[in-house]
């Protein structure tokens, strides 16, 4: 007969597992005006295969412009994003590069940085199941170059020029302007690695008339090739720029794009393997468009084997303080939040903000045990526009939420209504 000290143990083994209770968990990693820098803007996030959260972004010497003294500055954290290692520069440590002519010959009074600065700009990491981290990266918007580390961020290999791979786009797309993501990429299953690209013309503006793209490497990075555009330029689709990619249940790529079209809302498109067949962009309605960066990430439930998941994150704002509103304006960028979907991106059955008040670029990550990750820029209290007194800027700190699904949902089954704002 069984012991009851037995049956009791089975009765443990057979008990449903208890809903962990929810948290949100914030730290500022990177702060305006420190460290001898302006501002630090464009966050990106990874884990590596070891469970290893690695974050990048753009410091900003001189000014929090996109052109001008920028580098590129990594923080390293090996208890899930806790602690973090001391700030350090990586990528692009050689020789100077000259400065990209598309910028230096705007119309005087809209040339960007002083003559002598090197841009180096839009981080983007691989975390590569085999361990090994890929690391995507432009300087002045006009070359693109590839590095890696098998040693989770301690050290980076020298940097290999790949622009060759966007070159291959001139004669479709004359750019003179080119930008990788940011945010980080995605490796399929089939071990491809994705980076998406925006390519500008240059038009009417430094970042003017882009398209969206693709570039891929099937050679765990030692190649790079140059997909199918993704998103044209087009009357229905103006101001293509800055995407995320993410891959589906079914194993498609779905690319949401940043766009200036009157409707507002993020352009949505999708391909077979990431470079090429892409289908005809749609707006998705579901997901505002304040004219700013957002990020996408799968997410595998360690709860559910075989249940994926996906996640957005961006500003929720579509207003303005100052009322000038017109289709096509950039919003105030504010009231970032996270959404989650059941269904590869065709309904989102919960949305929570991580940051009411100003907001705007993010990226997304998720830690081997579940927890969510979501790297962003933010404002403080106090926190002015330089050459303003207008208290929304919201590029004062960069931020990073450690929070779990529970927190996300608010507790709830995903077939209710989408959570509350925190």
């Amino acid at each position: 007969m069984m012991t009851s000290r037995l049956r009791f143990l089975l009765a443990l083994l057979l008990a449903p597992a208890l809903p962990a209770a929810p948290f949100l968990e914030k730290v500022h990693l990177f702060q305006e005006k420190t460290d001898g820098f302006v501002s630090y803007r464009i966050p990106g996030i990874v884990v590596t295969a070891k469970g290893t959260v690695l974050v990048f972004c753009e410091a900003r010497k001189y000014s929090g412009l996109d052109w001008g003294e920028i580098e590129l500055h990594q923080r390293r954290s090996t208890d899930g994003g806790r602690t973090f290692s001391p700030v350090r520069q990586v990528a692009h440590l050689g020789p100077r590069l000259p400065r990209n002519p598309a910028n230096a010959e705007q119309p005087r009074g809209k040339v960007i940085g002083d003559p002598g600065q090197q841009t180096v700009n839009n981080p983007v990491a691989i975390a590569d199941r085999d361990g090994t981290v890929h690391f995507i990266y432009c300087v002045e918007y006009m070359r693109t170059f590839y590095v890696r580390s098998t040693d989770d961020g301690l050290t980076w290999s020298p940097p290999v020029d790949i622009t060759a791979a966007a070159e291959r786009f001139r004669p479709e797309w004359p750019w003179r302007v080119i930008a990788t993501g940011p945010c980080h990429g995605i490796q399929l299953r089939n071990g491809r690695l994705v980076v998406p690209v925006w390519l500008a013309k240059a038009e009417g503006g430094a970042h003017g008339k882009a398209v969206v793209a693709t570039i891929f490497s099937d050679d765990r990075g030692a190649t790079w090739q140059r997909g199918e555009i993704a998103v044209p330029n087009t009357a229905t689709t103006p101001g293509m720029s800055e995407s995320t990619v993410a891959e589906l249940s079914d194993g498609r790529v779905m690319l949401v794009a940043r766009n200036h079209a009157p409707a507002h809302r993020k352009v949505v498109v999708f391909s077979r393997d990431g470079a090429t067949g892409w289908s005809r962009p749609e707006f998705a309605e579901a997901l505002p468009e304040p004219i700013c960066q957002a990020s996408l990430s799968s997410y595998a439930d360690p709860t559910a084997p075989g249940k994926t998941r996906l996640l957005f994150s961006g500003p929720e704002s579509l207003e303005r303080a100052d009322g000038k509103a017109a289709p096509g304006v950039r919003r105030d960028r504010q009231t970032l939040a996270v959404k989650l979907s059941h269904d590869d991106g065709r309904s989102w059955v919960a949305t929570r903000a991580l940051e009411p008040g100003p907001s705007a670029y993010s990226d997304l990550a998720v830690l081997p045990g579940g927890t969510l990750l979501c790297f962003y820029e933010s404002g403080r209290p106090g926190a002015t526009r330089p050459n303003s007194k207008r208290t929304d800027w919201p590029y004062a700190r960069l931020t990073l939420a450690r929070f779990n699904l529970e927190w996300l949902t608010a507790g709830r089954d995903a077939s209710t209504p989408a959570a509350p704002p925190r």
